[in-house]
Parts: structure tokens; sequence; C-alpha cells
């Protein structure tokens, strides 16, 4: 179980690894990517993965320092916490504009539709991808505590 664990977590960071590059650089190309939340996706799937080994391997008797703990469970609440941003970004960028709501939006032109999607997504996507970087430092931390 411990090696399933160690290679979960390794798989773990290589994908949140991939969705801070990838986002990172999709959100400064301003570009609309579904490949973007397909990886972002896995990632946080691999994510919940790794906390719920980690959660048989303490309730099976193996006792990780407790940093480690910590570690491992800070990426699954940084998450959480990012989805909410995420959708309070749209929010936002509307605010930004003066509108009120997306009905506000439907009475824009299409040009200007398009340039608030396209803020709202990037948007989006940049709190992602930043939440990938933090993400990949805690799982490296837990990794350098474990027991």
């Amino acid at each position: 179980m411990k090696q399933v664990h160690l290679v979960v977590g390794i798989t773990a960071i290589a994908l949140n690894a991939a969705v801070a590059g990838y986002g990172a650089w999709q959100w400064h190309r301003a570009a609309m990517t579904r490949w973007f939340w397909r990886l972002l996706r896995t990632a946080q799937a691999a994510v919940v993965v790794q906390v719920a080994l980690g959660g048989i391997l303490v309730a099976t008797g193996h006792k990780p320092p407790g940093l480690h703990v910590l570690y491992g469970i800070l990426p699954l609440l940084v998450s959480v916490i990012a989805e909410s941003l995420r959708a309070a970004s749209a929010q936002l960028v509307l605010d930004q504009r003066g509108l009120e709501s997306t009905q506000e939006v439907r009475k824009l032109p299409d040009e200007q539709q398009r340039a608030v999607v396209v803020a709202i997504i990037r948007r989006e996507m940049g709190v992602m991808a930043l939440t990938g970087l933090v993400v990949v430092v805690l799982l490296v931390r837990a990794a350098q505590t474990h027991g």
C-alpha cells in the first residue's frame, strides 16, 4: 500500500506541475482550451486518491510524522478554496465591467460578449494554474517529511 501511495503521490505532483505550467502558458496566450480543464480535473482526482490512500495508511496503523499528514491534506483544502475563488472570478469580471448579470452580457454586441467570456476564462485559468503550483509545493513538502 505504501508503494501505491508513493506512485500516486509522484503522479499527483507531476499532474499538478503540468497544470501549473500548461495553465500559465495558456493564460499568457489568452487561449481557451478544454485540455487545460481536463488536465486540471485529472490532477485534482489524483490528489483525492492520494489523500484517500494516506487516510487508509493512517487508519491501518502507519504513523507518519504530523507535518506529513498536514502537507498531505492541505492540497485538497487548497483545491476546494481555489474552486470557490474560480467561481467568484466570473462575478468579479462582470463587476469590473459594470455588468450585473449574464443577461446584461447577452445584450452586448458579439465582440464584447466574447471579450467578457475570454476575460472570465482567463481569470479562472490563472487561479487554477496558480493553485496547481501551490499544490505541487505542498505535495513536495509532504514527500520530504514522509515517515
